[in-house]
Order: C-alpha cells, then structure tokens, then sequence
C-alpha cells in the first residue's frame, strides 16, 4: 500500500505533471504534421484522379461521337454527288443559309448538301413531265394546250421549292420537340451541376436520361458534350448549339453559360433561373394556344352542333304539327 501510495505522489508532483504536458504537445505536434502530410497526399491523389478521370470521358466522347459518325454525319452517294458537281456551282455548294438549315434539321455533312442540291434539280422538270403527260393522256380538264403548258411550268417552279418546304417541316417537328423537353433537360442539367459534376459529365448524363423523351436534344446534348471535349474554345460548343436549334430559349441559355464561364458567376444560379424562364415560356405558348381554340371552334359548332341541335329541339314539334295535319 505504501509503494503504491508513494508512486501516486510521485505522480502528482509538479514535476511530472510539466513532463507529462510536455510529452503530449510534442505527439500532438508531430501528429499534426503528419495528418497535414497525409491530407497533402489524398489531395493529390484526388487531383491527380479528376485529371485522369477527364481525360478519359473526353476520350469516351471522341469514341462515341466516331461510332455515331456514320448515323449523324451523311457521305454524298456517287450517283448523286456527280450529278451535283456536273451542274451545280461552286457557290452553290458553300451556301451557308442552306447549310446552317440543314443542320437545324439534323442533316449533317456534305452528303445532305449534295442530296438537296440534286432534288432542286431534279424535281422541276420531273414535275413538269409528270403533269404535261398526265394534262395531255389522262385528263385534260377541258383546257387549252396553252393552258395545259402553263400548269405544267407551275408544277414545275412548285417542285423547285418542295425541298426547301420538307426541310422547313423538318426544322419545325424538331424544334417543337426540342422545345418541349429543353425546361426538363435544365433542370437534369441543375441538379447534375449542383452535385458537384462538370458542365460536361452534366451534359453527357442529361444527353442519356432525355432521350426518352427527346431523341433530337439528346442527340444535340451528346454533340455539345463532344465539342466541350475537344474545341479550344468552350464558348464554341455553347454557339454551335444555339445555332443547330435556332430556338429563342436554347441561344439564352447558350449566352448565359457562356458569361458563366467567362466572369465566373455561379453556374447553378443561372441555371435555375434559365430554366425558370423557359418553363414560363413554354406555359405561356400553351395558353397562347388555349386563348385561340374559340374562334377555331366556332366553324365546327355552325356546321355540326347546330343543325342537330335543332333538329332535336324542333324535331317533336314538327312531327306533332304533321299528325295533326
């Protein structure tokens, strides 16, 4: 009892308690150092893992966009492409009006160039034929040959602009379905961007998960993705995606994450306010339509519900009015 009673004191003499705080502060200082050497290492492996880890998805984006190179960029058939070269200029093929329409309705490449440009040639005189033998063979409509010419020439000059008028039906079905997913697709593209992904992982998971409903802005999404990957400017990627939708809310978007990038205001905020503005929109285009179905229905109900409304009102009595009669 006495040993043990001794060391205690000896234990809580002052001595060994400076000893004892000394020998503490010198392990905490050294653990401290080696926690912010270890700290120092994780954060250059995470470093170096977001290095390797970009790298690769902009190589997975290169291999994807060459695997569906064959589907979204179209090559000139031999037939086609020596019929335009024959006859067509030069200036004709740089047109960029008709390029930049040809994008906006998802034909890419030099072969839809070519394919259009043939069609202008082809379909005015195929039209002509077609109506001057069916005018002069099959029915001539009781008109003149003079008569019959004329009409065949309009047949003619229509068939020089039903490329231009499927083209533009084209541009229309794909806009109207990008502009109905795009609200949704910014908002995928918030949340991705506020969990901490890149704007292009954002893009490239938005680009999956949208195609169930929009298969033309998954397909704008993923080629988007792939610029971001490899252009020098991303300000590029963000203006060639304006100008293949050519919608309102898209090119506000485009600009808005351009400014984002180039002063640096946070990419969420605009996102969400974007994405705002475009559901507004959307809504307001559908009361737009709502407010213009009454006077659409006015011709249906004069011609349909009103005759049998009056027949069903006056029927009894007229039939009264015969039997006593």
């Amino acid at each position: 009892m006495t040993s043990a009673f001794d060391i205690a004191a000896s234990l809580m003499n002052v001595e060994s308690i400076v000893m004892l705080l000394t020998a503490i502060a010198a392990f905490a200082t050294i653990l401290t150092l080696a926690a912010s050497f270890v700290s120092g290492d994780k954060l250059s492996t995470r470093m170096k893992y977001v290095s390797t880890e970009r790298e690769a998805m902009r190589a997975r984006a290169r291999e994807a966009l060459a695997q569906e190179r064959t589907r979204l960029r179209h090559t000139p058939k031999g037939f086609v492409k020596e019929v335009v070269e024959r006859f067509a200029s030069g200036r004709m093929l740089e047109n960029a009006e008709i390029r930049e329409k040809l994008r906006q309705a998802g034909f890419r490449g030099p072969g839809p160039m070519y394919t259009f440009i043939f069609f202008r040639f082809v379909m005015p005189p195929i039209l002509f034929l077609l109506t001057l033998l069916y005018l002069a063979f099959v029915d001539d409509l009781g008109l003149a040959p003079v008569a019959r010419f004329a009409i065949s020439c309009a047949a003619a000059f229509i068939g020089f602009y039903l490329p231009n008028v499927f083209v533009q039906n084209v541009i229309t079905r794909r806009q109207d379905s990008i502009r109905k997913a795009f609200p949704d697709a910014l908002d995928l593209l918030l949340i991705c961007v506020e969990s901490g992904m890149s704007i292009e992982a954002a893009f490239q998971k938005v680009a999956a998960e949208i195609g169930s409903q929009s298969v033309e802005l998954a397909e704008e999404l993923a080629l988007t993705t792939a610029e971001l990957s490899y252009l020098q400017e991303r300000r590029a990627a963000y203006e060639n995606l304006a100008k293949r939708t050519g919608l309102p809310g898209v090119k506000a978007v485009s600009t808005s994450l351009i400014q984002a990038e180039r002063y640096g205001t946070p990419l969420g905020q605009a996102l969400r306010i974007m994405a705002q503005e475009n559901r507004d929109i959307r809504m307001s285009e559908a009361e737009k339509k709502a407010a213009g179905l009454p006077p659409k229905l006015t011709v249906p109900m004069i011609v349909f519900f009103l005759p049998v409304l009056f027949a069903v009102i006056l029927g009894p009595a007229i039939i009264k009015t015969m039997a006593t009669l």
